[in-house]
């Protein structure tokens, strides 16, 4: 058997509705279809993909439980995971959403791949890096 892709990745939060808010209006993301499972949250898309699913913290960890799945510990940022990436296609655009939410990005130029990168925090301290390819600054 062998991996065909990343399926999603799991934010828990103490706020799904903000956590919600910024991978929709910051990323621009929507929120799509999402089972009807034992806790509150959301499955944010990318397309037709489901990238990230939000969980309230304490439902999830108490339905996990219930389940016999451990849950990661609470601590600041992603843990021993650096960062969530996405590719963009406009680097206007990105830093014009940016702007328009107050968020505040580390922006880094490599010239030599064509690449502008963003680097930013979601509202759990979830480092986001933005890549768009073929656009100088």
């Amino acid at each position: 058997m062998a991996l065909t892709r990343l399926e999603h990745s799991l934010v828990l939060t103490d706020d799904v509705d903000a956590t919600r808010d910024f991978y929709c209006n910051v990323l621009g993301m929507h929120v799509g279809p999402r089972p009807p499972l034992e806790f509150p949250g959301y499955w944010v898309y990318l397309g037709d993909v489901p990238c990230i699913h939000i969980a309230d913290w304490d439902s999830y960890a108490t339905h996990s439980a219930r389940s016999g799945i451990p849950v990661s510990k609470r601590s600041v940022g992603t843990g021993p995971v650096d960062h969530l990436a996405f590719n963009a296609d406009s680097v206007d655009d990105m830093r014009a959403r940016l702007e328009q939410f107050g968020v505040k990005a580390h922006e880094n130029v490599v010239p030599s791949a064509n690449l502008v990168q963003f680097f930013l925090d979601d509202p759990n301290g979830v480092k986001i890096e933005v890549n768009v390819f073929g656009s100088r600054a």
